[in-house]
């Protein structure tokens, strides 16, 4: 099984992908379609996808390009006044995303999807086809990260080092301290990076059924590291605050923290979640309960 699983090549591929993704940034089609300096926008998807929302707007905003807002598609704030409306989708068919794509029909809407051609491009402004980035698998790993890619270096960022970051990620072997854990945390070191903890947790719940949990750094000391002990694993994407690990190794965890670029290190948390999984038993290319696309009500 190890050697047929879509997931593990789609994981591997995802530095070849990201190398597509930042000259894809470069052409004036995406430059037209994606968010100018100074609009107020606002970013929307669905599990992964929000929370790959959540990290580009962080980064957005930080860097003094606008007030950027992330949203999981169902909670989309209708009232307020956006100069742009971003959508990420891999599918394409999404329910909450097509919904909120068909009611902006007086706001600019931008659609990155995975697969061209899919109902929610009919309704979009503008639509940004990553395809050599769509997956086979229901779990989401390199369209995800390309996407995020896309947008990071939409928004000028020199982003060489973590594709070589990602491809160390790739080669790191994973031994058994991390992978025979019963519980995982993981940790936003800096403010953009909390949601890529929070698709990491996703991560390992989806491929493994782990007990895994995200949380921003500075506030795991508020009541979640009450659960870490022998078996746990806590692991920061970005520069955790001062003496953190020192308290994780106090009760027991096993910490990590890593100076590569944080998506990188999600490259890894990928691997760990399919390792986690074979030993368990599990198919990460069929994970329980879940469908590639939630189409809801006879929606296409």
């Amino acid at each position: 099984m190890r050697t047929q699983l879509h997931t593990t090549e789609e994981i591997a591929s995802q530095p070849a992908c990201w190398r597509r993704a930042i000259a894809l940034a470069l052409d004036p089609d995406t430059v037209a379609a994606l968010p100018s300096p100074g609009e107020r926008v606002a970013v929307i998807g669905c599990g992964t996808s929000w929370f790959m929302a959540q990290a580009y707007a962080r980064l957005r905003e930080d860097a003094g390009l606008g007030e950027t807002d992330a949203f999981a598609a169902s909670e989309f704030p209708f009232g307020r006044a956006y100069d742009r409306v971003v959508a990420l989708t891999r599918s394409g068919t999404t329910t909450e995303v097509i919904d909120v794509v068909r009611r902006l029909s007086e706001v600019p809407t931008t659609v990155i999807v995975g697969t061209p051609g899919t109902p929610v491009t009919a309704l979009a402004d503008h639509v940004v086809a990553l395809e050599f980035a769509d997956e086979r698998s229901v779990v989401q790993t390199r369209f995800a990260t390309t996407a995020l890619v896309l947008l990071r270096a939409h928004l000028g960022e020199r982003l060489d080092r973590a594709v070589l970051d990602a491809e160390q990620a790739l080669a790191d072997p994973l031994g058994p301290d991390l992978v025979e854990r019963n519980q995982f945390t993981f940790l936003g070191g800096a403010p953009w990076t909390t949601g890529l903890a929070s698709e990491a947790a996703l991560k390992m719940r989806e491929a493994s059924l782990s007990w895994a949990e995200s949380y921003p750094a500075a506030e795991y000391r508020h009541g979640p590291i009450a659960i870490t002990d022998e078996g746990s694993l806590v692991w920061s994407f970005g520069t955790p605050p001062a003496g953190l690990d020192a308290d994780v190794a106090a009760v027991g965890g096993r910490w990590v923290a890593r100076d590569r670029d944080p998506l990188a290190e999600l490259v890894a948390v990928h691997r760990l979640a399919v390792e986690v999984a074979l030993l368990r038993g599990l198919d990460p290319d069929a994970p329980r309960n879940l469908t590639r696309s939630v189409i809801l009500d006879g929606t296409p």
